[in-house]
């Protein structure tokens, strides 16, 4: 019996010691239904400034969430009042004190965007900036206090806010160029590229200019090399280096983008002159004459482009030169030929004793396959070269020989 009263006393005495449920309030006002308060708000009520001396005591005695507590019902509820923007900074500095940062810039970007007359705009412009920098640097965002992930999407969103709330100001061309940065570093280079073009275009004075416009074709240089060769980045990124060496001869960056100009160009011709190597062999002469044509129209005086003028002359000699034509040249020429009257004493020239000499031997048997559709239809396209590889977008398709242009 003695040991059924401790277990049944025990419990009673636990119940007794622990505090009982925190009960919120039911509010009674005259002509109006009751409503429920959760525990604490009932506190909050109140004018602007009596919220705000409220909020100062509470900093006082170091209760910052209960200061940032009243800084916040006064923006919400007295938004119009003069103290507000005040409030509103208040709460940004605790929170920065907090280290809750992304909390903090959401605060400084409301104070920028709802009260940009206020004293403390250009403060909180600048605050906002530094916790970007911060994010963009390394700082990586919690969850429940623990660091999880990296903090490059904050940044990229703090960056946005300034923008959006301070098209004019002091930090937004820097603003503008740190999302450029933010994007890169999340492999996002079509939208790292439209931050930095809008530095340019927007910010055309601004020294962060010149790297702008140098980042945009260094993403474009290492994205034609990514993966299978992609053409049409090699040639973005030719124009995005012309036009830095154009703007700015005299950037210290201008040595390092004439390298990388050089190298595109040599890679472009390479590139074409390797397709019609290719095309050569498979003595698909007209596709190759295609190719080697580029060749000499993208860098004539290179070892390349030499090359391919010998070769052009040898197979005009092997083939002929109407064989080299695309289709639509030689259709064209066929149908003026038909418009235009016959004499009764033409007749038609002899074949070429060209036409049965062999062909010179090809320098060497290096070969970059096109794709697929570049192919006769009975033919099945090699793997591609695997000699260059990177990091980037996918080989835009070469043009069909059939429906290229003139070489």
């Amino acid at each position: 019996m003695k040991y059924s009263f401790r277990i049944l006393f025990i419990p009673l005495l636990i119940g007794l010691a622990l505090p009982g449920p925190v009960m919120g309030s039911v509010v009674f006002k005259p002509g109006e239904k009751a409503h429920y308060k959760a525990p604490g708000e009932e506190e909050m009520s109140g004018t602007a400034q009596q919220l705000f001396e409220r909020a100062q005591e509470a900093e006082r005695r170091g209760d910052l969430n209960a200061a940032i507590k009243s800084y916040r019902i006064i923006v919400k509820k007295h938004s119009k009042d003069t103290l507000a923007a005040g409030a509103c900074f208040q709460m940004g500095q605790l929170q920065e004190r907090q280290k809750k940062y992304l909390m903090a810039a959401q605060s400084y970007s409301v104070l920028a965007e709802k009260y940009p007359k206020s004293e403390h705009f250009e403060t909180a412009v600048e605050a906002m900036f530094r916790i970007g920098e911060m994010y963009l640097a390394g700082q990586k965002q919690k969850i429940l206090g623990i660091p999880i992930k990296s903090g490059t999407g904050e940044a990229a969103l703090i960056f946005s806010l300034i923008i959006r709330t301070a098209p004019y100001g002091k930090y937004t061309a820097r603003a503008q160029f740190d999302l450029g940065r933010a994007r890169e570093k999340e492999k996002n280079n079509e939208s790292a590229i439209a931050a930095y073009q809008a530095v340019v275009e927007k910010f055309p004075n601004d020294p962060l200019a010149v790297d702008a416009q140098y980042q945009i074709g260094y993403i474009w240089s290492q994205a034609s090399v990514s993966g299978t060769y992609d053409p049409a980045a090699a040639n973005n990124a030719k124009t995005a280096f012309e036009d830095f060496l154009a703007r700015y001869p005299n950037s210290e960056k201008a040595a390092q983008a004439k390298q990388h100009l050089k190298k595109t160009e040599h890679k472009q011709t390479s590139t074409s002159y390797d397709i019609a190597k290719y095309y050569d062999k498979q003595k698909l002469y007209r596709a190759a004459a295609i190719y080697y044509n580029e060749v000499i129209r993208q860098q004539p005086g290179s070892t390349e482009g030499e090359k391919a003028k010998k070769r052009i002359s040898e197979l005009r000699a092997k083939v002929g030169d109407e064989k080299l034509q695309p289709p639509a040249v030689t259709a064209a020429a066929a149908d003026k030929n038909r418009k235009r009257p016959h004499s009764s004493l033409e007749t038609a020239p002899p074949p070429s004793s060209n036409e049965q000499a062999p062909l010179p031997p090809l320098d060497s048997d290096v070969s970059l396959p096109p794709p697929a559709s570049l192919l006769p239809d009975t033919t099945t396209a090699p793997p591609p070269s695997t000699s260059d590889s990177s990091t980037g977008p996918s080989a835009t398709p070469q043009p069909s020989p059939e429906t290229a242009a003139t070489p």
